[in-house]
């Protein structure tokens, strides 16, 4: 299953803005609404084309009232999101799902809601900067690495069905910068395009 989830504009209540409006209503009729934070939205779709096709039929209403639009697709990440742009071009077979991993927006979580994203790199990208907030700081302790893959540090990887095909296991935290924005009870991590990386 692949999960959809809408952040709320800080001023708007997304949940009511979302169900109070027949169309967007009718677009989410199928689905049982959850709330994993604090003025979020979230479904369970049946597969990344129908979470997508989802989000295109309630585009008007996410320019409005969503400040992003995150998606979770298990074959790509069972633990780190996709941004809606991402999203749909993997979906779209225009970038490959074992490169959506170098360029991150990390969310830290506090009281349930979700506050200032940071965006890092991961280690061993190509791009050596770890970035904070709009005017994207680099990180001086960063330095130019190969593409992450099998044996790469930070990514752990295992022999698949004895045939000694190496694959990557989920990245761990100690791969990118740590979330130092402020105190937060835990994080976020969104997968974002190389354009909205830039900013």
């Amino acid at each position: 299953m692949t999960r959809v989830c809408l952040v709320g504009d800080d001023d708007v209540d997304v949940r009511y803005e979302l169900l109070s409006r027949e169309t967007a209503r009718e677009a989410l009729a199928t689905y049982t609404p959850g709330q994993p934070y604090e003025n979020t939205l979230a479904v369970e779709t049946v597969s990344l084309g129908a979470a997508v096709a989802l989000l295109n039929d309630l585009d008007w209403y996410l320019t409005r009232f969503v400040d992003v639009a995150l998606v979770r697709e298990p074959s790509v990440s069972e633990a780190e999101w996709l941004s809606r742009d991402l999203a749909t071009a993997v979906r779209s077979d225009e970038v490959d799902p074992e490169d959506t991993g170098d360029r991150l927006m990390v969310y830290g979580v506090d009281e349930g809601r979700l506050v200032e994203p940071m965006y890092v790199t991961r280690s061993g990208a190509g791009t050596p900067a770890a970035e904070v907030g709009p005017e994207r700081e680099a990180d001086a302790s960063g330095a130019d690495r190969d593409p992450v893959g099998p044996g790469t540090p930070g990514v752990e990887t295992v022999a698949e069905d004895g045939d000694g095909t190496a694959t990557e296991a989920e990245p761990s935290e100690t791969d990118r910068p740590a979330y130092d924005l402020r105190e937060v009870e835990e994080t976020v991590v969104v997968r974002v395009t190389a354009a909205e990386f830039a900013g």
